[in-house]
């Protein structure tokens, strides 16, 4: 249902890409897991490396579920495109940009 403002709206946003300076948001799903079941949102640097962001970031979080295996992380996509997750290429060199979704499964 789409909501009418009563007034013009016209704000900067909060969480915009030049407020994180060499950081980024990252929002991360693991899809099809019912313990999470939204994306979680983290920042990053944007120079940080996949496989750091995964065993750093991704990793301690998702394993707070008991099913969470690393070595078992599969189909990783950004946004509905698949993603080639090269563990020494930085988020920046994967297309990985401010506010980007990231899925997988396990």
């Amino acid at each position: 249902m789409p909501v009418k403002a009563l007034y013009d709206y016209d704000f900067p946003s909060a969480d915009r890409q030049e407020l994180f300076g060499d950081d980024q948001l990252v929002y991360v799903h693991w899809d099809g897991n019912p313990l999470f079941c939204s994306a979680a949102c983290f920042r990053v640097p944007r120079a940080l490396s996949f496989g750091e962001f995964v065993a750093g970031t991704v990793a301690p979080w998702a394993g707070s579920d008991p099913d969470f295996d690393a070595t078992a992380t599969l189909d990783w996509r950004l946004f509905d495109e698949p993603l080639s997750a090269v563990p020494d290429a930085s988020l920046t060199d994967l297309g990985i940009g401010h506010k980007a979704l990231l899925h997988f499964t396990v």
